[in-house]
């Protein structure tokens, strides 16, 4: 994970070491929570990013372009619902939106029952309101089908886990069809290992792959 200071009101984010900046509340923290794609986390069977290179100024070529293939599902990504529901929206489908806003980190390890989801949204509620609306689950965590009710019954808008599936890797159908089914957007394989806990401003907008089950993005948080 990669991080920043960058200037408030201001169009260019204009870097300052975290030691610099110390309490000066006109520059805020930047945090990179998106894995780089190449040596990325792949979910067991999916085919992994690979490149080559197709033109070389060492070689001679007029310039440097690179070909890549990757799933949509590698790395850090967005699931769109049709990525388990065959009649539902694709990745270019879903409302902005839902990728950028106000959202909370909490820490857990081990399964999610319903009684941390409840209190995963009260605790990001009371931190800022509207925080609830997309919750990033730091550790390593399982959201368990019990859990994935009381997040869809809430109606939030995202939900995002530092594993490559939300549910348990071995059985995801259950929670995916839960949350995707009421439009829950999923953001998997973030980095948050040196995110503290609380209220940020995320943006994780996925490459627009149309009608497709899900795409890559680069999720960062802004400190509030």
């Amino acid at each position: 994970m990669q991080y920043t200071y960058g200037q408030r009101n201001h169009s260019i984010l204009r870097g300052k070491r975290p030691q610099e900046a110390g309490e000066d509340r006109s520059y805020f923290m930047i945090y990179d929570i998106s894995q780089p794609v190449f040596g990325c986390c792949v979910y067991p069977g999916d085919p992994a990013p690979e490149r080559k290179t197709a033109e070389s100024i060492e070689n001679g070529d007029l310039y440097n372009m690179t070909v890549f293939s990757m799933c949509a599902h590698n790395g850090t990504h967005v699931d769109a619902p049709l990525h388990f529901l065959n009649d539902k929206k694709g990745i270019g489908e879903i409302a902005l939106g839902k990728f950028a806003g106000k959202a909370y980190v909490v820490s857990h390890e081990g399964d999610v029952s319903a009684e941390d989801a409840k209190r995963m949204l009260e605790k990001a509620a009371a931190a800022v309101p509207g925080a609830e609306k997309r919750l990033l689950i730091k550790g390593n965590a399982v959201v368990t089908s019990e859990a994935a009710e009381v997040f869809a019954g809430a109606g939030i808008d995202l939900l995002g886990n530092e594993s490559q599936s939300v549910g348990p890797e071995d059985a995801p159908m259950a929670v995916h069809k839960i949350l995707l089914g009421a439009e829950v957007v999923l953001l998997e394989g973030i980095r948050l290992e040196n995110v503290p806990d609380g209220a940020y401003f995320l943006n994780c907008a996925p490459l627009n792959l149309g009608h497709a089950d899900g795409a890559p993005c680069r999720a960062i948080l802004f400190d509030l």
